[in-house]
């Protein structure tokens, strides 16, 4: 039988009998919206995240959206993103009318290069545009380079977002994103470190005024009154049902995430020495939403685990800035080459809270022998 890649049962029959309650406490109450879960919830996420302010909304790519409708981009505004992410990041741009330019990655992190975003700025300036935000990608769960990327925001005058759907919880010196950026965003889809059971989304700040815009572009651009509205918004709620069950999961997310690092570590001394193993920032600590490794014959390799039944995964095969319905968007000359070399190399590994045992023990040695 095939391992799971994300045991999610394991989680749920730690929390069942709590679920359940906590579900059912929603049902009988019948304040499906807008319920009082979704406020407490608010304030431990903002507490977690050492924010002033912490915002639910439907989904990840909606917490993206909500800060850059908040700072009105246009189309003569650029915002610098990540190539090698998932399609959100720079979905969200583009369909508000602004102009997604990709920067390359760190060979050792993947995530952004603040060399590179450099060398982008300076481009787009050259090209009329106006550099308006970053968009930083904690990807795989480790935080990017933010004090580098802050530094150059700083000095162009360029809003910051750090965008943690698949790293909230990360941490680089001890800090959480937030500490750094305007607002860090947050995806709960299932597979997320911290996931609901179906959508949901939020976003951190430490801007009073921010806060109150996004909260108002959330709820349709709702006014102080009801029924009046002060701009044109969105319906991004985050349903009760899923603030209930996030609540019990944020009560056991610190501990989950001393899991997932000693899994990771217990990986990289099992196989490092024969795949390259990731390495995270120094001073960082990741949530490994996906453990991704390095191989020359990715195709084989992935082929010889299923027949030891560990399945894997591929982040990202076609990085964004080669996708068909991006081409319209001017970028840099020369391509992006580190993020187009690990596209071929990269595969993820199983990778949870509950990895231990037997479950890992065969993942390592499947590695060991299928390279």
């Amino acid at each position: 039988m095939m391992l799971p890649f994300i045991d999610l049962a394991a989680q749920r029959a730690r929390l069942q009998p709590k679920l359940d309650q906590a579900i059912a406490k929603v049902i009988e109450e019948g304040r499906y919206i807008f319920g009082p879960e979704v406020t407490d919830l608010e304030e431990k996420l903002a507490a977690f995240s050492a924010a002033r302010h912490a915002l639910t909304c439907a989904n990840g790519t909606d917490a993206l959206a909500l800060p850059l409708m908040a700072w009105q981009v246009s189309e003569k505004d650029a915002i610098f993103v990540p190539s090698f992410t998932f399609a959100s990041t720079a979905e969200m741009p583009a369909h508000l009318g602004a102009h997604p330019v990709f920067v390359d990655i760190d060979p050792e992190t993947y995530c952004m290069d603040p060399g590179s975003l450099e060398k982008a700025v300076a481009w787009a300036k050259s090209e009329g545009l106006n550099p308006h935000t970053v968009i930083a990608v904690d990807l795989f769960g480790q935080p990017a380079d933010y004090p580098a990327i802050s530094a150059i925001c700083k000095a162009e005058g360029m809003k910051l977002i750090a965008d943690s759907a698949q790293g909230f919880g990360c941490t680089l010196d001890g800090k959480h994103p937030v500490e750094w950026a305007d607002v860090a965003t947050i995806s709960f889809y299932p597979a997320k470190p911290l996931g609901c059971y179906g959508d949901g989304g939020a976003v951190v700040t430490q801007d009073d005024e921010l806060q109150h815009l996004m909260k108002s572009l959330r709820n349709h651009g709702e006014a102080d009154e009801r029924y009046y509205y002060a701009r044109i918004g969105l319906n991004s709620r985050l349903d009760t049902i899923q603030a209930a069950v996030l609540l019990l999961k944020l009560e056991i997310f610190a501990d989950e995430i001393k899991a997932r690092n000693v899994a990771a570590d217990a990986y990289a001394k099992g196989f490092g020495d024969v795949v390259k193993a990731p390495k995270v920032i120094e001073g960082g600590v990741s949530t490994w939403a996906q453990y991704t490794i390095e191989v020359d014959d990715r195709d084989a390799f992935r082929a010889s685990l299923a027949e030891k039944s560990v399945p894997t995964a591929v982040y990202y095969p076609v990085p964004l800035h080669l996708q068909d319905c991006y081409a319209a968007f001017k970028q840099m000359p020369g391509g992006l080459p580190v993020t187009e070399a690990a596209a071929h190399r990269v595969v993820s590994l199983p990778m949870d809270a509950y990895l231990e045992g037997d479950r890992l023990s065969q993942v390592i040695a499947a590695v060991r022998a299928s390279v």
